[in-house]
């Protein structure tokens, strides 16, 4: 038999890789859209063309043979690879459209994501955002994230990443709370202070923090157990709680920004710099890939645009 020149084949191998992810002719032909009669006919003149069995039929299902599995194997690359071809191309016609979704932590997405996301909503109608909401690290590539918001300064060599913005650490307390007890001036005098801290394992609690110019005779850098009546592994949590005067805490300055800015709270120990409770950056994070959506593009440069220059929303 003169073999057949293969463009004429492009689609018996499509349908016949819809087949092997489908496992049922009637399930493949209604994913194809088209008749189980033309779904079959389609596999037995490419099994007659390639003259070796392809698929084995059953009453209840079909398998594939192993050079059926072989040649489905060998095709899943590069169908994948039109596949995401073309929608490159659609995706770079007309106004931004497609879906996000993204992952980050509780406090940074309530107080500063939320608010700037809805711009960006704003300006691009035709695309949806979905937010999860978690302060734990997900998995991206595993539970199907196109980013993720990291506050963190360790990053999976896997995935690529763009530094959002710098943050810094506060000690932060009510003005009720330092009425009663005082207020610290130096991080030593913590230890007679209730102090309320993200719990870090089973380790028992310390605060390190190092001195900001200007303060002859002090230890550059200094750690301090604390101890208090609350811990918790959410910071709105913990400022919260020092607003109500139970204690004083360390804060991402996104979180306490507006609770300083309204008088809830007031900066303890402004001359000495918390070190490691918190990173010191928030990047955007996503899987490596050789082609990205252009919704994912964009939202990212809006997102690395909107915090350039800090967290207050003006």
């Amino acid at each position: 038999m003169k073999n057949p020149k293969i463009e004429t084949l492009w689609t018996h191998l499509h349908w016949l890789t819809v087949l092997a992810e489908q496992g049922s002719f009637t399930r493949a032909a209604e994913r194809l859209d088209v008749s189980k009669a033309a779904m079959s006919q389609k596999i037995k003149e490419i099994e007659m063309l390639a003259g070796v069995p392809l698929v084995q039929r059953t009453t209840r299902s079909v398998r594939l043979t192993d050079a059926g599995l072989r040649l489905v194997e060998e095709l899943r690359q590069p169908f994948a690879q039109i596949k995401q071809s073309f929608s490159g191309i659609c995706d770079s016609a007309g106004p931004l459209r497609g879906s996000v979704r993204v992952t980050a932590p509780v406090a940074f997405a309530r107080q500063q994501l939320v608010p700037r996301i809805t711009g960006f909503l704003r300006e691009n109608p035709e695309v949806r955002v979905q937010l999860e909401v978690s302060d734990r690290l997900v998995s991206l590539a595993t539970e199907g994230f196109d980013l993720a918001i990291r506050h963190s300064d360790s990053l999976p060599d896997t995935h690529v990443a763009w530094r959002l913005c710098s943050t810094e650490t506060v000690a932060v307390a009510s003005a009720d709370y330092l009425k009663r007890h005082g207020m610290p001036t130096s991080p030593t005098e913590l230890q007679r202070h209730q102090c309320l801290y993200y719990p870090r394992g089973t380790e028992a609690p310390e605060w390190s923090f190092a001195a900001k110019q200007g303060l002859p005779g002090q230890a550059e850098k200094t750690r301090v157990p604390v101890s208090g009546p609350f811990a918790t592994n959410n910071s709105e949590s913990i400022r919260d709680a020092a607003a109500e005067g139970l204690g004083i805490a360390l804060l991402p300055d996104f979180s306490a920004q507006q609770a300083l800015a309204d008088g809830r709270l007031i900066e303890v120990l402004p001359a000495w710099r918390p070190i490691g409770a918190f990173a010191d950056s928030l990047y955007v994070v996503r899987p490596y890939a050789p082609q990205v959506s252009r919704a994912v593009t964009e939202f990212s440069r809006y997102l690395r645009n909107a915090f350039a220059e800090g967290f207050f929303i003006r």
